[in-house]
Protein backbone atom coordinates (compact mmCIF):
# COMPACT_ATOMS: atom_id res chain seq x y z
CA UNK A 1 0.00 0.00 0.00
CA UNK A 2 1.59 3.33 -1.04
CA UNK A 3 2.28 5.83 1.71
CA UNK A 4 2.89 9.54 1.14
CA UNK A 5 4.98 12.07 3.12
CA UNK A 6 5.60 15.79 2.79
CA UNK A 7 9.25 16.85 2.47
CA UNK A 8 9.91 20.55 3.16
CA UNK A 9 13.35 21.55 1.87
CA UNK A 10 15.51 24.40 3.22
CA UNK A 11 12.81 26.84 4.26
CA UNK A 12 15.29 28.76 6.37
CA UNK A 13 15.33 32.43 7.37
CA UNK A 14 18.52 33.19 5.45
CA UNK A 15 16.84 32.05 2.24
CA UNK A 16 13.15 32.99 2.47
CA UNK A 17 13.83 36.37 4.07
CA UNK A 18 16.28 37.43 1.33
CA UNK A 19 14.74 40.33 -0.64
CA UNK A 20 15.25 38.61 -4.00
CA UNK A 21 13.26 35.46 -3.21
CA UNK A 22 10.22 35.06 -5.45
CA UNK A 23 6.81 35.22 -3.71
CA UNK A 24 8.19 34.20 -0.31
CA UNK A 25 4.98 34.97 1.58
CA UNK A 26 2.80 33.11 -0.92
CA UNK A 27 5.10 30.09 -0.97
CA UNK A 28 5.21 30.03 2.85
CA UNK A 29 1.40 30.09 3.02
CA UNK A 30 1.11 27.22 0.54
CA UNK A 31 3.74 25.15 2.37
CA UNK A 32 1.88 25.78 5.62
CA UNK A 33 -1.36 24.60 3.98
CA UNK A 34 0.36 21.39 2.91
CA UNK A 35 1.78 20.91 6.41
CA UNK A 36 -1.65 21.45 7.97
CA UNK A 37 -3.31 18.97 5.59
CA UNK A 38 -0.65 16.31 6.16
CA UNK A 39 -0.70 16.79 9.93
CA UNK A 40 -4.51 16.65 10.08
CA UNK A 41 -4.42 13.38 8.11
CA UNK A 42 -1.72 11.94 10.38
CA UNK A 43 0.66 11.73 7.41
CA UNK A 44 4.39 12.26 7.94
CA UNK A 45 6.01 15.68 7.50
CA UNK A 46 9.79 15.80 7.28
CA UNK A 47 12.03 18.85 7.09
CA UNK A 48 15.43 19.33 5.48
CA UNK A 49 17.76 21.98 6.87
CA UNK A 50 20.93 23.02 5.06
CA UNK A 51 23.98 23.32 7.31
CA UNK A 52 25.92 26.01 5.47
CA UNK A 53 29.64 26.58 5.93
CA UNK A 54 31.18 29.57 7.68
CA UNK A 55 30.03 32.83 6.07
CA UNK A 56 27.12 31.23 4.18
CA UNK A 57 23.67 32.80 4.58
CA UNK A 58 22.50 29.57 6.25
CA UNK A 59 25.67 29.00 8.27
CA UNK A 60 24.89 26.42 10.91
CA UNK A 61 24.01 28.03 14.23
CA UNK A 62 23.36 31.53 12.86
CA UNK A 63 19.92 33.23 12.72
CA UNK A 64 19.80 32.64 8.94
CA UNK A 65 20.15 28.89 9.52
CA UNK A 66 16.96 28.71 11.58
CA UNK A 67 13.88 27.21 9.96
CA UNK A 68 11.33 29.89 9.10
CA UNK A 69 8.85 30.17 12.04
CA UNK A 70 5.81 30.06 9.72
CA UNK A 71 6.65 26.46 8.77
CA UNK A 72 8.45 25.30 11.91
CA UNK A 73 8.50 21.53 12.43
CA UNK A 74 6.07 20.05 14.93
CA UNK A 75 7.70 18.41 17.94
CA UNK A 76 7.61 14.88 16.48
CA UNK A 77 8.69 15.77 12.93
CA UNK A 78 12.20 14.80 11.84
CA UNK A 79 14.68 17.42 10.67
CA UNK A 80 17.27 16.05 8.27
CA UNK A 81 20.53 18.02 8.15
CA UNK A 82 22.40 18.24 4.86
CA UNK A 83 25.48 19.91 3.40
CA UNK A 84 24.81 19.41 -0.32
CA UNK A 85 21.95 20.15 -2.72
CA UNK A 86 20.87 16.49 -2.64
CA UNK A 87 18.86 15.90 0.55
CA UNK A 88 19.77 12.18 0.34
CA UNK A 89 23.55 12.72 0.06
CA UNK A 90 25.27 11.68 3.31
CA UNK A 91 22.08 12.14 5.34
CA UNK A 92 19.62 9.90 7.16
CA UNK A 93 16.72 10.84 4.86
CA UNK A 94 16.42 7.51 3.06
CA UNK A 95 16.58 5.62 6.35
CA UNK A 96 13.88 7.87 7.85
CA UNK A 97 11.61 7.32 4.83
CA UNK A 98 12.18 3.55 4.91
CA UNK A 99 11.37 3.41 8.63
CA UNK A 100 8.08 5.21 7.90
CA UNK A 101 7.28 2.98 4.90
CA UNK A 102 7.14 5.96 2.53
CA UNK A 103 6.71 5.31 -1.20
CA UNK A 104 5.55 8.75 -2.38
CA UNK A 105 7.03 12.17 -1.61
CA UNK A 106 5.38 15.55 -1.91
CA UNK A 107 8.16 18.12 -2.19
CA UNK A 108 8.12 21.86 -1.48
CA UNK A 109 10.74 24.37 -0.42
CA UNK A 110 13.73 26.42 -1.45
CA UNK A 111 16.11 26.82 -3.98
CA UNK A 112 14.31 25.45 -7.00
CA UNK A 113 17.28 24.91 -9.31
CA UNK A 114 19.51 23.43 -6.63
CA UNK A 115 18.07 21.56 -3.67
CA UNK A 116 14.50 21.09 -4.91
CA UNK A 117 15.53 19.90 -8.38
CA UNK A 118 18.34 17.64 -7.18
CA UNK A 119 16.27 16.04 -4.43
CA UNK A 120 13.31 15.43 -6.77
CA UNK A 121 15.51 13.71 -9.34
CA UNK A 122 17.39 11.65 -6.74
CA UNK A 123 14.16 10.56 -5.06
CA UNK A 124 12.82 9.19 -8.35
CA UNK A 125 16.11 7.40 -9.00
CA UNK A 126 15.86 5.82 -5.55
CA UNK A 127 12.37 4.48 -6.30
CA UNK A 128 10.01 7.12 -4.90
CA UNK A 129 7.06 8.65 -6.72
CA UNK A 130 7.44 12.42 -6.42
CA UNK A 131 4.79 15.12 -6.43
CA UNK A 132 6.35 18.58 -6.74
CA UNK A 133 4.14 21.41 -5.49
CA UNK A 134 4.49 23.77 -8.46
CA UNK A 135 3.47 26.84 -6.45
CA UNK A 136 5.26 25.93 -3.20
CA UNK A 137 8.91 26.11 -4.21
CA UNK A 138 10.94 29.23 -4.84
CA UNK A 139 14.30 30.74 -5.65
CA UNK A 140 15.97 34.04 -6.53
CA UNK A 141 17.13 35.62 -9.77
CA UNK A 142 20.49 34.15 -10.83
CA UNK A 143 21.83 36.86 -13.14
CA UNK A 144 20.77 35.06 -16.31
CA UNK A 145 17.17 34.12 -15.50
CA UNK A 146 14.56 35.63 -13.24
CA UNK A 147 13.30 33.57 -10.33
CA UNK A 148 9.94 33.31 -12.08
CA UNK A 149 11.62 31.89 -15.19
CA UNK A 150 13.61 29.40 -13.10
CA UNK A 151 10.52 28.14 -11.25
CA UNK A 152 8.50 27.89 -14.48
CA UNK A 153 11.34 26.11 -16.28
CA UNK A 154 11.77 23.54 -13.52
CA UNK A 155 8.04 22.92 -13.26
CA UNK A 156 8.12 22.13 -16.98
CA UNK A 157 11.27 20.00 -17.16
CA UNK A 158 10.62 18.03 -13.98
CA UNK A 159 7.02 17.09 -14.84
CA UNK A 160 7.24 13.56 -16.16
CA UNK A 161 10.93 13.03 -15.32
CA UNK A 162 11.18 9.33 -14.64
CA UNK A 163 13.45 6.47 -13.69
CA UNK A 164 11.88 3.10 -14.39
CA UNK A 165 8.32 3.11 -13.17
CA UNK A 166 8.78 6.09 -10.84
CA UNK A 167 8.21 9.67 -11.96
CA UNK A 168 7.78 13.27 -10.92
CA UNK A 169 4.31 14.77 -11.23
CA UNK A 170 4.10 18.56 -10.93
CA UNK A 171 0.85 19.79 -9.37
CA UNK A 172 -0.45 22.93 -7.71
CA UNK A 173 -0.73 22.75 -3.93
CA UNK A 174 -4.53 22.50 -4.02
CA UNK A 175 -4.38 19.50 -6.37
CA UNK A 176 -2.01 17.43 -4.24
CA UNK A 177 -3.55 14.45 -2.43
CA UNK A 178 -2.40 13.75 1.11
CA UNK A 179 -2.94 10.02 0.86
CA UNK A 180 -1.70 7.83 -1.95
CA UNK A 181 -4.36 6.25 -4.10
Amino acid sequence: MPKRALLVIDVQKGIVRAPSILDAEGVLKRIRKLQDRFREAGAPVLHVQHDGPSGHRVEKGTPGWDIEPNVIPAQNEPVIHKRASDAFFETALQEQLAALGITDLVIAGCMTQYCVDTTCRRAVSLGYNVFLASDAHTTADDGELTASQIVSHHNTILDGFSAGEHAIVVQRTGEIEVSSS
